[in-house]
């Protein structure tokens, strides 16, 4: 018989962060949670976006930086009562600074249930390859 350990769901709350330039939009503005992983051909990049709809993310790719900004509205209506809100609304905002290693011009996004996915080809020079010797 196998020992199962109990595990919780534990919650993560949006953290609010500050960034360096003053927000011409007033708000709170959150960074989202991010996983990254590495192939041998690209990096991939998945962002926590609740709540943004594709018409509201904007990434932007200048300098070697990657930025994402996302803007997040409640769900409720206008001829609706609020009675519990613990779903804020805000922004969303994160920056990635980008080395030679990535192919800057076939990056992809796709943004589904509320999750980023962007995947970062590196480029030829970078990716491994076995030589072949001759004799």
């Amino acid at each position: 018989m196998t020992t199962q350990t109990d595990k919780q769901l534990q919650v993560k709350e949006k953290q609010e962060v500050t960034v360096p330039a003053e927000q011409t939009k007033t708000g709170l503005i959150f960074s989202p949670n991010v996983d990254i992983y590495e192939t041998d051909q690209a990096l991939t990049l998945l962002a926590d976006l609740p709540g943004v709809k594709k018409e509201d993310l904007k990434i932007d790719l200048r300098d070697n930086t990657l930025t994402l900004i996302g803007d997040v509205e409640t769900a409720g209506g206008s001829d609706e009562q609020d009675l519990l809100i613990e779903y804020e609304q805000g922004r969303y905002y994160r920056q990635f600074a980008l080395s030679e290693v990535i192919d800057q011009n076939r990056i992809e996004a796709n943004l589904k249930d509320g999750v980023l996915k962007l995947t970062l080809p590196k480029v030829e020079k970078a990716t491994p390859r076995t030589i072949a010797v001759a004799s």
